[in-house]
């Protein structure tokens, strides 16, 4: 098993370059099952989750080629050829490895009208149920039985037929399987209360570009207009908006005063109003131009507290490392999940290494150090955004930090330890044993 070892008090300038989205990358892959021909996505992010993903794609028949080079400092590209899908299944084994597999629930149903997919694994934290997803499939006809773990699905004679369907609350994941799923209905469906995250959005551009006829993206309201077939297309997917995020708030901790962070490749409008408005609060001065981000440290950052909430509101994926910068605050915050209320894992860790964090029910409350130092000490990842937040609290330790686990890191953050060393962190990669 892997952890990165970071000596703390190095720090942070030059660039960072944001890769592709994670969280947009996996719905690109399976809507390229919905295109009979050769899709190629540019801008895959070269993470585990891909790979993981691109193997259930392989076991439906599709053909899949992905070999970034990890030497060019250039996006990669994957091309999915899905003109024979002949296998209805994604099996236990890959689908337990991350809970965007279920997606696969929708694009089979879209294709071939039928699918047998495993309940989904993926982070230890959450309830994340798939109701949301069940109930919409059936509301658009889909006979829906479970055997064994997985959901068989089943589209009636004649096809699946348009709905009008509410989610309560609103679900990115559901959104999404639910659009896999109604573009090649028989007549109308209207999804209520859908997700408007940039990941939905860019996931319902391609299906566009792929000819399905969809309207309402990024409002709460998507109607979507069946067609008998959907095209393979050239894509290109959309800059990690949580990965900017997280420079941002690597630089605000890392970057000496009156220095600079210079973040590339990046999309700020993904990150949504709340989170921009919050940074500002802090005082840590930032500069937005174009698909730059440049960040400038300071000697104060004050405390903001955040709720999280569905885009535009503050991105639960960004509350962990959010938490972090708020222990070096000069005063009290307060971080309030909305979205998934028992994702505080990694609060015990950064108390262990000086933090002064507890939970009360799904709010944590940070007394800032005023700048203080954390300790470095043996610290577990527990999920991937808890992963992060721990690496970042090494960059501000004294000491050296080991993040154990980071097999969790490997899912969402490309190359994370290649491109914090390149800009001045100490920072590497150790084998151990449990």
């Amino acid at each position: 098993m892997d952890k990165l070892v970071i000596r703390g008090g190095n720090p942070l300038s030059g660039r960072l370059h944001v890769g592709g989205s994670k969280n947009t990358a996996l719905p690109l892959m399976a809507a390229a099952l919905l295109g009979d021909g050769v899709t190629t996505l540019h801008n895959t992010p070269v993470l585990q989750d891909v790979f993981t993903f691109a193997n259930v794609l392989r076991v439906t028949g599709a053909r899949v080629d992905f070999a970034p080079d990890t030497d060019a400092n250039t996006p990669d590209s994957m091309i999915i050829d899905a003109t024979r899908i002949d296998h209805t299944e994604a099996p236990y084994d890959l689908v337990k490895k991350m809970r965007a597999s279920f997606y696969m629930l929708g694009a089979l149903l879209g294709r071939c009208g039928e699918a047998r997919v495993s309940l989904p694994g993926g982070c230890a934290w959450g309830p994340r149920p798939v109701d949301l997803h069940l109930k919409g499939m059936e509301a658009l006809g889909t006979k829906i039985t479970m055997d064994q773990g997985y959901v068989v699905a089943k589209a009636p004679a004649g096809g699946l037929t348009g709905a009008h369907i509410h989610f309560e609350p609103s679900s990115v994941g559901a959104t999404i399987n639910v659009m896999l799923a109604a573009v090649t209905a028989n007549g109308t469906t209207v999804l209520d209360n859908a997700a408007a995250e940039p990941d939905v959005v860019v996931f319902g551009n391609m299906l566009q570009a792929m000819g399905a006829q969809i309207e309402g993206l990024g409002t709460k309201t998507v109607t979507i207009k069946g067609v008998d077939k959907l095209n393979a297309v050239e894509f290109t997917n959309c800059p990690d908006r949580i990965e900017l995020g997280t420079y941002m708030i690597a630089a605000a901790l890392a970057t000496p005063p009156g220095e600079t962070l210079t973040i590339t490749g990046a999309n700020a409008d993904h990150l949504g109003e709340a989170f921009l408005s919050a940074f500002e609060d802090t005082g840590v001065p930032f500069d937005l131009n174009g698909d730059t981000v440049t960040v400038t440290g300071t000697d104060v950052i004050h405390p903001v507290s955040i709720r999280t909430a569905p885009y535009p509101g503050f991105p639960t994926d960004l509350q962990a490392q959010w938490t972090v910068m708020m222990t070096q605050a000069h005063g009290t915050a307060y971080v309030t999940d909305t979205v998934y209320t028992d994702r505080f894992k990694h609060i015990p860790e950064l108390n262990r290494m000086g933090a002064g964090c507890h939970v009360d029910d799904h709010t944590v409350i940070i007394e800032g150090l005023n700048g203080q130092a954390l300790q470095g000490t043996n610290v577990m990842s527990t999920d991937l955004r808890a992963s992060v937040s721990l690496v970042l609290a090494g960059l501000i330790a004294e000491g050296e930090t080991h993040v154990h686990r980071v097999y969790h890191l490997d899912r969402g953050y490309e190359n994370l330890e290649g491109k914090l060393s390149g800009a001045g962190i100490a920072i590497h990669r150790e084998e151990y044993q449990e």
